[in-house]
């Protein structure tokens, strides 16, 4: 392992000696991140400074850089504390054996219910199952990415208990029409085609995406098939008031060959999900606010399949659900250096579900359920000693209709004492409410279960050194909860209860380094200390990248190290720990024209995340994007 991780870090830094001769300066602007605007961490918009939680940032370069159909690799590798499972080359699938399970910290769950994937700010997850769907999140579409490292339940509500995943989608920004299109193929059979349009006249704007992937999977029966199509519309009314409407929809098939020592014949899924919503916003000097309609839906059709030497199942699963809601927040500056915010949240959520026979006759239903979700929050945001610290309080009122009232504080405060330097401190509740299927669906279903709940105290140091053109991060955390849901066998029957426990703490870090204008280096790196093991969050993450452009040529080269993952718990621990190397290189055949060739895994480490599903070897894939 250890000669891996020295012949790819000399790897990386061969691209340097690459650029030795260039000297030309770079654009500070690029390296100094602490002013960056966020709208994650706070419903108004606000600078990174004055946050006091953690937030990482995915830029469109970045994602346009890493010529991948899905946003989550990308995560996984530039977030630090963040780990998304995979199971293949392309695709996570649905229900058992699927991957796409996302933690923050360690907090998540299996299937992931404690990180909330937001998109433009409102929430993404299945009513009745309470957890985000992997593969409905496509880069085509995606103008930069916020991830809240912690808890952001006095915002967000439920499901935000570990953190948040913001996917801010294009806005087309000049006017004009901007066309583009990308096409790769490669390793099993897998193609990938994208096309967007952008255009914009004035006060209107108008952005469409569609896009289409498929691959038969590195075993068998594991075949992928997606077509996904974004568009969004807006308006600008006034200089203070604009509005948009977008609709995203797509038709996943994705089947599950299961694992190696236990396969599965016939065991597909057939999955459409879509998402609506109307936002109107309005930005003043001294106030600003907005109010969001949102719905998402899906359908599920889903066979079972049957083990080899067993008779196929009489039965299909199938399931309809819906989320819908709305948001409304303003704030208000009342006096020099404060914001003060306002917000109502609304959701309903829930759907059916039923095993279908050929006679309907012998449907078995089992769930018709819908929820209410009501809260209100109010957040506080002082600047005081001449703006060099800013002192955040938040409380939130959630209120469930089954599990009652949860009251949700925070408190944190972020110190500059220079230009380049910022001190922040953050002390942080976060929780869940059990989903309609841990309450009622499939044993071990229990109606009687509470919200999980858990504290987290962090402090954290970000630095700017703008002379040698380097910037770093560094957070200490800790986490402590209780009230986790877990399975139990009280008389030998499964049944989900709260008894679980969690308490984690770790280091995070992260830096990037602009050797020159045309070379630029990041590394991040993350150790999570768990007292209770934790499934698929590895106690070391490491991701380091180099990356070289110059003229007509662009290089990029990176190596990710996730040590100690436990794939299985029971009835022995399992960890796995692995290397993989990826490299890419672009050129720029046209000013309209860009080829492009990728390689991952190119050690061909082999390894498994998800139990009993071994992970691809190299993989080979090449393409070319077009701009027009």
């Amino acid at each position: 392992m250890r000669k891996k991780l020295i012949f790819l870090c000399i790897s990386l830094l061969a691209i340097r000696l690459l650029s030795a001769e260039n000297g030309q300066p770079v654009n500070i602007n690029d390296t100094i991140r602490l002013d960056e605007v966020i709208v994650t961490g706070s419903m108004p918009k606000v600078n990174l400074r004055n946050l006091p939680m953690s937030v990482s940032v995915i830029s469109e370069r970045e994602i346009r850089e890493r010529r991948e159909p899905s946003l989550l690799p990308l995560l996984t590798e530039e977030v630090p504390g963040l780990f998304i499972t995979q199971r293949g080359v392309m695709g996570y699938g649905v229900a058992n054996g699927a991957a796409g399970g996302m933690s923050i910290r360690g907090i998540g769950g299996a299937p992931t219910s404690g990180v909330l994937v937001l998109i433009d700010g409102h929430p993404q997850y299945m009513g009745l199952m309470g957890h985000p769907l992997a593969d409905s999140y496509n880069s085509m579409m995606t103008e930069r990415v916020e991830v809240v490292r912690g808890p952001a339940s006095v915002l967000y509500g439920s499901n935000a208990m570990g953190g948040v995943i913001n996917i801010i989608t294009h806005q087309q920004r000049q006017d004009g029409l901007r066309n583009s299109a990308q096409l790769m193929y490669g390793s099993y059979n897998s193609f990938s085609a994208e096309a967007s349009s952008g255009w914009r006249h004035k006060k209107f704007h108008a952005q469409s995406n569609i896009s289409y992937n498929r691959s038969d999977g590195h075993r068998k029966d594991m075949d992928f098939d997606q077509l996904t199509g974004y568009a969004k519309v807006g308006y600008e009314f006034t200089r203070n008031w604009s509005s948009f409407v977008d609709l995203n929809l797509s038709g996943t098939k994705a089947s599950n060959p299961g694992t190696v020592s236990a396969p599965i014949n016939d065991n597909d899924a057939d999955v459409t999900r879509g998402m609506t919503s109307l936002a109107i916003e309005n930005e003043y000097a001294k106030t600003s606010g907005a109010l969001k309609l949102y719905y998402n839906f899906g359908v599920h059709n889903i066979n079972d399949g049957f083990a080899e030497g067993a008779q196929p199942k009489p039965y299909r699963f199938h399931s309809s659900d819906q989320m819908m809601g709305l948001s409304l927040y303003q704030s208000y500056s009342f006096f020099e250096g404060n914001k003060t915010t306002a917000g109502f949240d609304f959701q309903r959520f829930g759907g059916e579900a039923v095993n279908r026979f050929p006679d309907e006759a012998d449907n078995i239903g089992l769930a018709d359920v819908h929820l209410n979700n009501a809260a209100g929050y109010l957040n506080l945001q002082q600047t005081i000693l001449r703006d060099r610290m800013t002192l955040n309080a938040g409380i939130r009122l959630d209120h469930h209709e089954i599990n009652g009232p949860e009251w949700i504080p925070q408190l944190g405060l972020s110190f500059t004492p220079s230009a380049s330097t910022v001190i922040k401190a953050i002390v942080s509740k976060g929780f869940r409410n059990p989903t309609i299927r841990e309450m009622y669906m499939f044993p071990p279903q229990n109606p009687d279960l509470k919200p999980e709940r858990l504290m987290n105290y962090e402090i954290s140091l970000l630095q700017t050194l703008p002379e040698s053109r380097l910037s770093l991060g560094l957070n200490l955390f800790y986490i402590k909860g209780d009230n986790l849901i877990q399975v139990a066998f009280p008389e030998g029957k499964p049944l989900n209860i709260n008894s679980g426990k969690v308490e984690n703490k770790g280091v995070e870090i992260s830096a990037t380094w602009y050797a020159t204008q045309d070379l630029r280096f990041s590394a991040n790196y993350s150790l999570l200390d768990m007292t209770y093991r934790i499934l698929a969050s590895p106690e070391h993450k490491l991701f380091v990248s180099g990356n070289y452009s110059k003229r007509r040529w662009g290089f990029s080269s990176g190596v990710q190290y996730v040590g100690n993952l436990y794939s299985t718990l029971t009835p022995e621990p399992v960890k796995e720990s692995f290397v993989l190397w990826n490299a890419r290189v672009q050129f720029k055949a046209m000013d309209w024209l860009n080829l492009f060739l990728k390689g991952e895994n190119l050690l061909g480490e082999k390894y498994e995340i998800n139990a009993g599903y071994p992970m691809p070897g190299a993989t080979l894939f090449g393409g070319m994007r077009l701009n027009f």
